[in-house]
């Protein structure tokens, strides 16, 4: 068995040093035709800024020689080379690669099917003469020795802190303090960025701190990490919000952010290669000039309120989730929560555990997943104990995924999701007979398709089902038609009595929270942020085959997009750094197939 498996490896690395030498020879060659002779027919390039300065995926032989007729001649590649043994299962061989190109070092992730590769995916990791000062090139701090008129950390803290928007400009502004800004904001400062984040709220973790008092990361800890500071190994596995805050805040002074806490962005305009800012910093207006600027403004940062008709008449208490102050005066009281994904679920659940009476109203079809079926089925392999213990990092396991094709992500998903449902078969029937609308995606392909599509529509479960089952939160179905003085009612007539009423009913999109600050025209000119151009509800189409307009260069020079959930702000932050530090640079940055603008809504 020990020869066998030692004779599998061997011609694994075999044939993937094979591929890579031919693949080396073609670019060097610059040999477009002959490099992508080298793709299955159906495959999938997924480049992360190394070769493309953009976030882009080609599809087949076409798309490979297109993409390397376009960038040969800037990126001079070489060097691609394994960094570990390869290995193969049912017929797939998988191998971790590193090479380097005129502007740095990259690294990824090669599959190979039959001698061609199936997928790859590049990534650049640093830029050549701008390495982030870790491990043998960290700093030395103090300096020793005796020195006259010595500048101590403290008082080097406070200079920039003074100077910097005002005697020095930053070289990128962030606006939007919460999780993405504040990993983004870590990322730059590694790279010797100037930058300042900008933060309605007072305090870094605020977001967090004034949300729900129930509000708790329905992610596992594996999967939350922020950069260069992993929680520590005690940390919970599901992070209460307020715990979160203070973690945010606290990763905000140890990585020396300069972090502008309330303070609000009145407007940004365009001023020949940079941006005339307007911010209100606690009753200061200052005009800030960065170069680039980034709005990472999250994707709960516009409540979407509806206008029932009626609601001025409403005599009890009415607000959005975002708005919600938790359950602790409703005890006893009739709480109505239009909505049925995860605000919904948490909101309702806190709500009865504190004695209100609570109905649910359920206006459209649900996702729903078992936490512990989605760690154990969904996650466990890239990000929980036991992948740690197997050698799993972080980095890895996120690109892992980076590595799965968006166009054929649902098809991996796809089986996950009907391992769960006949798991968990008794649980979703409890649900169903309850009168709870469920849906896994119009594809089946579960949680994670919906989140990159439209970012809703969904709830992991941590216990509210269960009262949804059985009875403990009434569940209600329509639409609302109207709110009297003490009732919601639906469109079918149903009548609910209502001493309170919470709006779990979303947020608007990036677009319209973006065009508050850069005007509708530019806001335009950029286009639709978030989802693939799927097709489905939505998501419309045209694919795009990435995330639109998400960590890489818009339509609008100077304009970025940052955010996503803790997993995906920590991965494409080091990304988006990096392409704003070759432009501080003057780096050369061609862009290989800049998006179009699809929709703007």
């Amino acid at each position: 068995m020990t020869q066998s498996v030692d004779q599998k490896a061997s011609a694994a690395a075999s044939a993937t040093n094979e591929w890579l030498t031919a693949f080396q020879q073609a670019l060097t060659a610059h040999d477009a035709d002959a490099a992508a002779a080298l793709f299955t027919d159906q495959s999938y390039w997924r480049d992360i800024v190394s070769f493309t300065w953009n976030i882009t995926t080609v599809e087949g032989g076409a798309g490979v020689a297109d993409l390397l007729r376009a960038t040969l001649d800037d990126v001079d590649p070489a060097g691609f080379r394994v960094t570990e043994e390869p290995a193969e299962e049912d017929g797939v061989i998988t191998a971790w690669i590193a090479f380097e190109t005129k502007a740095g070092r990259g690294s990824g992730l090669l599959r190979l099917v039959g001698g061609k590769a199936f997928t790859l995916l590049t990534t650049l990791d640093e830029l050549k003469g701008h390495e982030e000062p870790v491990n043998d090139r960290r700093p030395n701090g103090v300096r020793h020795g005796a020195f006259r008129d010595r500048v101590t950390w403290a008082e080097s803290r406070a200079r920039e802190a003074t100077e910097l928007g005002y005697t020095v400009q930053p070289e990128v502004l962030i606006i939007g303090g919460g999780q993405g800004g504040i990993a983004l904001g870590a990322r730059l400062r590694q790279l010797g960025v100037p930058v300042i984040i900008v933060e309605r709220n007072e305090r870094p973790g605020d977001s967090w701190r004034k949300r729900y008092k129930s509000l708790a990361l329905h992610d596992p800890v594996w999967y939350d990490h922020l950069p260069y500071l992993p929680f520590p190994a005690n940390w919970p596995v599901f992070s209460p919000k307020d715990k979160i805050g203070d973690w945010l805040e606290m990763y905000t002074k140890v990585m020396e952010l300069n972090y502008w806490g309330s303070t609000t962005c009145k407007s940004a305009v365009r001023e020949g290669d940079g941006w005339a800012v307007v911010v209100d910093r606690a009753g200061e207006e200052i005009t800030l000039r960065p170069g680039q600027l980034v709005l990472a403004l999250g994707a709960s940062g516009l409540p979407d309120v509806p206008e029932f008709p009626g609601r001025e008449k409403f005599r009890g208490d009415q607000h959005h989730s975002s708005a919600h102050p938790g359950p602790d005066k409703y005890k006893g009281k009739k709480a109505v929560v239009i909505g049925s994904n995860n605000s919904a679920h948490d909101i309702c659940a806190a709500l009865w555990e504190a004695g209100a009476d609570v109905t649910m109203v359920q206006r459209s079809s649900t996702h729903v997943v078992r936490s512990d079926s989605l760690m154990e089925l969904g996650l466990s392999d890239l990000y929980s104990e036991r992948a740690v213990a197997a050698g799993m990092t972080t980095f890895k396991a996120d690109t892992i995924f980076a590595s799965l094709p968006f166009r054929i992500l649902h098809t991996l998903q796809i089986p996950v999701y009907n391992a769960i449902r006949e798991r968990d078969a008794e649980f979703y029937h409890r649900l169903e007979q309850a009168g709870f609308v469920l849906d896994f995606g119009e594809d089946d392909s579960g949680l994670f398709l919906k989140y990159l599509r439209r970012g809703s529509g969904y709830y992991i479960d941590v216990g509210a089902s269960e009262l949804v089952a059985n009875g403990d939160i009434k569940l209600a179905k329509g639409q609302v038609a109207e709110l009297t003085e003490d009732e919601v009612v639906l469109s079918d007539g149903t009548h609910l009595p209502a001493d309170l009423v919470v709006y779990a009913t979303g947020y608007g999109s990036m677009n319209q929270l973006a065009s508050g600050i850069i005007g509708q025209d530019v806001a335009d000119k950029a286009g639709k942020v978030w989802g693939l151009g799927s097709g489905t509800t939505k998501d419309p189409g045209p694919w795009e085959g990435e995330l639109r307009n998400m960590w890489k260069p818009t339509a609008q020079e100077g304009l970025w997009f940052h955010g996503g959930n803790l997993a995906l702000s920590r991965y494409y932050s080091h990304y988006l750094a990096l392409q704003l530090k070759a432009r501080m640079e003057g780096i050369p940055t061609p862009v290989y197939k800049r998006a179009e603008v699809h929709h703007t809504e």
